[in-house]
């Protein structure tokens, strides 16, 4: 196994198309196929799935792929440090549930690494698939959240994919509703006091049971109840509507505007909210300072 052999199934992954990465790579279709049968003959597995439109990546191909790319990241710094030799194109990935602070430190990394060229990854999206992203390394951080009804269950599937789960801070719950709510003058808002407005929350496909939704205290009933996919249709239905959701607390004004606020909600329970990484894996420089950078914006 070479440093040239995984710069190519990196490249043919990124392209999808042998001919392409040929090109990108200035070598022949023969000289690229033969290196990557090789490295697959020699790992024992397959990389790819070829096809009459392509390659696409299998699944093991997909966690080598992770690897490779960590090995890759580890040569770029040594080359950097050694040689002067500036990295190129810096990849990292996230993948959270639907937290401003995760994108306000998202944003914070760019800016330090971005450069000319990057490939940067904010995945906000479903429970299940966080855990699954870090696992297969298609993420290096993962950020949700806990609870004393759903932790059984998250920290045993974190544990039996190889993750350790890190906590940031614990928040009490708290109800984002639009500045002209009804209810937007109180200090405290009650679950009776909400009972008459639509209950809006993030849809977890084929795991949507309580231990994986995004939102505390899903247990209970609710007359309206409205399931979205993205931050801002959720926000967009809280202001047109008078809908709220619950979550941690934690909001921010210049990604979200002055419409949406936060009021603490009258209830006996918490929100354990954390990073999932993998266990024993050095962080890449982007992810050490995306940590460093959560904890200023938290």
């Amino acid at each position: 196994m070479t440093l040239q052999q995984l710069r190519y199934v990196v490249t043919v992954a990124e392209t999808g198309n042998i001919t392409e990465a040929a090109k990108r790579l200035f070598v022949s279709q023969p000289s690229l196929t033969n290196a990557i049968r090789e490295l697959e003959k020699e790992m024992q597995i397959s990389i790819f799935v070829r096809t009459n439109k392509g390659v696409t990546v299998s699944n093991e191909g997909d966690l080598f792929l992770s690897y490779a790319r960590q090995v890759l990241e580890q040569t770029s710094l040594l080359e950097e440090k050694f040689l002067n030799k500036k990295e190129q194109s810096p990849r990292f990935s996230v993948s959270c549930q639907h937290y401003s602070f995760a994108v306000n430190a998202f944003v914070d990394v760019i800016r330090e690494f971005g450069g000319d060229k990057y490939d940067f990854t904010l995945r906000e999206t479903q429970t299940h698939e966080i855990i699954e992203d870090v696992s297969r390394m298609k993420s290096e951080i993962g950020i949700l959240y806990t609870s004393p009804k759903n932790e059984e269950v998250i920290m045993k599937l974190v544990r039996q994919h190889g993750l350790v789960f890190e906590e940031l801070f614990v928040a009490k719950p708290h109800v984002f509703i639009s500045a002209e709510h009804p209810l937007a003058k109180k200090g405290i808002v009650t679950l009776e006091d909400l009972e008459p407005y639509p209950y809006l929350s993030f849809e977890q496909g084929e795991y949507n049971s309580f231990y994986f939704s995004e939102e505390i205290l899903s247990t209970l009933d609710h007359s309206k109840n409205i399931k979205v996919r993205d931050r801002a249709t959720l926000f967009n239905l809280v202001i047109g509507l008078h809908g709220y959701t619950v979550s941690s607390g934690v909001i921010s004004q210049e990604l979200n505007g002055e419409n949406i606020i936060a009021k603490p909600l009258d209830v006996d329970e918490c929100m354990r909210i954390g990073t999932i990484r993998q266990k024993d894996m050095p962080l890449s420089r982007y992810a050490s300072a995306y940590l460093d950078y959560l904890k200023n914006h938290i």
